[in-house]
């Protein structure tokens, strides 16, 4: 056999070993996981880097019609770098060409370059870089890629059918690649679609547990003073800024929560209410950042807290001033940057809420006494709202008892055309320890009691009652009696819109927590 013969055998043994390793790489990318598409790609390119004697091999892509390519792998041996990844070299016309779909074969350089290509001959004997082929990669008719190939040490010729297969390798890594990005896409859309599922139906869990029934008092005054807060909402409401308000319990800080909510650019998102005191310290942060499925025992599912169903809403925070220490650090950050992480989880959670707190604590106090974080306190006391006692706004008293007689009346179907004189006497007289609660308590008994046009409160069972409560020795005592006059005035209905629950402000299932551990039941 001549050495001719001998060269001839060479040469088709190896085309056929090319030919079985590009049949091997087609096989290996047809369903290969998104995750692992560039890692095999890489690996890839290694092969035909030893197979054809490059001394380097990248592939990039084409984001988008502007950004420059990125540089996703490459491999080199000989003591060759590879080439950075991410944004590719500043060379114009070489990028230009190749988005433009313009194969470029450049045996010799930089001697084959076009006068035009300045930075092209500048990189190329920079690096040393003697030769290059570079292939454009279409998916759907869009230049999506590029896979290029260089020697170093010399140059060398590209034949034709050697690119026309290299070009069929760097197709199959494009198409690849094309699949799993849209797989990738298609997975992020069906986890937003489920997290926007789950979110739905929790605020829909949330507004049907949450008393959204309870009629809205309209926001108007005959007070100078309440009219001053009035006009102090409707600066603040169409902004971001936290709102801090102040006053009694039964004051209506709810009602204004309400209120600033509505006036807001966040209307159209839900209003998610907490109450920081009604809620077991075991419980509050799972209720406001959510917990992760095997979080703890009985966590058997996911759980969105209230922020995540407040994310571009608005989250009133009542009692704030009762919020554990413990978490006065987790509330600080989201106030600082939006962001926490769920009950057992790891990924940090951003969300857009404006957060409206209230309480009846003298907070300033409770940071001199170490009870409330100075840094949180500051945070919340951006744009604090003072509510006065209703006591310090009689001239309401009038209004705000004819107002309550409207919501009753359509409710229990008892038209009232009159108050009793002295029932109304009494009512401005009265120093109302409740507030505005209290004398919607009193209005809704009465009305209960009605049995005619002309209304009548009976003063002196709030009196009593209220008498009962300041009288008894403990907290436990006045507690007791207050639930017992709630359940005596709702005829011990504990669920559903006027219930005992909803006018407490707690949960049915706290409600007859405490009810079974104060001894309350109907029979006694």
């Amino acid at each position: 056999m001549d050495r001719r013969q001998a060269s001839t055998k060479v040469s088709l043994a190896e085309r056929l070993a090319f030919e079985r390793l590009l049949g091997d790489l087609s096989a290996l990318f047809a369903n290969i996981p998104p995750e692992r598409v560039i890692t095999e790609i890489e690996a890839a390119l290694a092969r035909l880097v030893d197979f054809l004697g490059f001394d380097r091999s990248s592939f990039g892509e084409f984001r988008d019609e502007a950004s420059p390519v990125e540089v996703l792998c490459s491999v080199a041996r000989n003591g060759i770098e590879p080439s950075p990844l991410g944004a590719g070299p500043p060379l114009p016309w070489y990028f230009g060409a190749l988005r433009a779909g313009q194969l470029l074969v450049l045996p010799d350089l930089p001697t084959d370059l076009p006068p035009e290509a300045q930075s092209e001959s500048e990189y190329s004997r920079q690096t040393g870089l003697r030769s290059n082929l570079s292939i454009p990669l279409r998916v759907g008719g869009r230049v999506m890629g590029v896979i290029a190939f260089s020697a170093f040490h010399h140059t060398r010729d590209w034949p034709e059918d050697l690119i026309v297969r290299l070009k069929i390798v760097g197709e199959v890594f494009a198409q690849a690649l094309a699949r799993s990005r849209r797989e990738t896409e298609l997975a992020a859309a069906l986890a937003e679609i489920t997290r926007l599922k789950e979110r739905l139906e929790a605020e829909n869990s949330y507004l049907r547990q949450s008393g959204c029934a309870r009629p809205a008092l309209a926001l108007a005054s005959r007070s100078p003073r309440f009219n001053q807060i009035l006009d102090e909402i409707a600066q603040v409401a169409p902004t971001s800024a936290t709102v801090l308000l102040l006053g009694e319990t039964g004051t209506g800080k709810e009602v204004l929560a309400d209120a600033i909510h509505g006036l807001s650019s966040r209307r159209e998102r839900p209003l998610i209410k907490v109450n920081c005191a009604a809620l077991p310290i075991s419980l509050i942060e799972t209720e406001l950042f959510g917990r992760e499925k095997g979080a703890y025992t009985g966590a058997l599912a996911r759980q969105p807290g209230r922020f995540e169903l407040a994310d571009g809403g608005t989250l009133f925070l009542d009692e704030i001033g009762e919020l554990p220490p413990e978490l006065q650090t987790k509330l600080l950050r989201v106030l600082q940057d939006g962001s926490f992480e769920r009950v057992g989880g790891t990924r940090t959670i951003r969300v857009d809420v404006r957060l409206i707190a209230a309480t009846n604590r003298h907070l300033a106090d409770a940071v001199q006494a170490g009870d409330f974080r100075e840094d949180l306190f500051y945070r919340l006391n951006v744009f604090p709202i003072a509510l006065p006692p209703l006591r310090e706004r009689r001239e309401d008293i009038p209004w705000l008892a004819w107002e309550f007689i409207k919501q009753f009346s359509e409710s229990m179907g008892k038209p009232i055309d009159h108050v009793a004189e002295d029932s109304m006497q009494a009512l401005l007289d009265h120093h109302w320890p409740g507030n505005v609660r209290e004398l919607r308590n009193l209005i809704e008994r009465a009305m209960i009691l009605a049995r005619g046009p002309t209304l009548h409160v009976a003063l002196d069972h709030a009196l009593a009652a209220t008498t009962r409560l300041t009288m008894t020795d403990t907290l436990a005592d006045n507690e007791r009696a207050h639930i017992l006059q709630i359940l005596e005035q709702t005829r011990w209905r504990i669920r559903g819109a006027g219930g005992a629950a909803v006018r407490l402000g707690l949960k049915p299932t706290t409600l007859e927590s405490r009810m079974k551990r104060l001894g309350l039941s109907r029979s006694g």
